[in-house]
């Protein structure tokens, strides 16, 4: 299928899918380019710098750029917490006043992979002993990539509601919304050309690519997700296992083939009408990917 095929497909059949914003983008490692494509059932959004909720994309955002930046600060415990093998649960109800404490309460213990918010907010609590987690990140991304709660006038995309009202330029994960901080598992928005611009940034300037290489069999590689079946993936049939990458809550995605040195971002509001049927999501998020890493 032709990128023309594509874009086609994806306009005739918009009105079919849980999402009504949708924008992906081709990277091109090896040039430093990129080639982005937008799709809006509000035409006002088609001519605006629009922010999605990037979801747990937040968490390689954060923690895997930690890593990148500052190796040296991670004991092994807090690597089993990068790579979700701290034995923490993986989810659970936080409140604003003792999620700290909460959160601590729990032992490190090595453990088999179990994608885990809890792990990811221990690692930021262990990190921030030595430094603010967003002070040693934030610099890395570029201004197309903002926390929710740094969101004023930006346009950003609706992700369903909460207490009967839409959500509008607020982290749609509940944990995050109560916590009402800049944490690690959730709460960062970005722009199409805010993400790409961050990855090629911080693939220059850190060596994204390089320095995230399978080196166990392991499902995690320093904070990033990974290809374990490519016949499978929504990276698509001809990713790889060294293809990494991560999935977002809201419907959003990235994934890098180290080989090709190629890049595919996907941003969605699948989370506007309901989340449970991702069967059309998970379609075109394979496309989106065949389409570039095939060729």
């Amino acid at each position: 299928m032709s990128i023309e095929e594509l874009t086609k497909k994806i306009k005739a059949e918009f009105g079919s899918y849980n999402f009504n914003c949708l924008a992906f983008a081709y990277i091109d490692f090896k040039n430093e380019s990129y080639e982005s494509f937008s799709f809006f059932e509000n035409p006002f959004l088609k001519d605006q710098r629009v922010y999605f909720d990037l979801a747990s994309l937040t968490k390689p955002l954060t923690l895997g750029f930690a890593y990148l930046n500052k190796p040296e600060i991670f004991s092994e415990d807090m690597k089993l917490l990068l790579n979700h093998r701290g034995g923490l649960k993986a989810w659970g109800r936080l409140s604003f006043d003792n999620w700290r404490e909460q959160i601590l309460s729990y032992p490190i213990k090595e453990s088999e992979t179990l994608y885990s918010d809890f792990s990811a907010l221990r690692l930021q609590l262990e990190i921030e002993k030595e430094q603010g987690l967003y002070d040693l990140v934030s610099p890395m991304w570029d201004e197309g990539i903002k926390h929710w709660l740094d969101i004023k006038e930006e346009v950003c995309v609706p992700t369903g509601r909460r207490n009967r009202e839409i959500i509008d330029g607020e982290v749609h994960d509940d944990n995050a919304f109560v916590i009402a901080e800049k944490v690690s598992h959730a709460g960062l928005f970005g722009t199409i050309d805010g993400v790409c611009k961050t990855l090629l940034k911080v693939n220059g300037d850190y060596q994204l690519i390089n320095k995230t290489k399978r080196e166990s069999d392991q499902r995690f590689i320093n904070g990033w997700d990974s290809v374990t079946n490519p016949a499978t993936s929504l990276a698509g049939k001809c990713s790889n296992k060294d293809t990494f990458g991560h999935l977002g809550f809201t419907g959003t995605s990235i994934w890098i083939d180290p080989h090709s040195q190629k890049g595919v971002v996907i941003l969605a509001n699948e989370v506007i009408k309901y989340w449970y049927d991702r069967k059309k999501l998970s379609e075109i998020r394979k496309e989106i990917a065949n389409y570039y890493f095939c060729n």
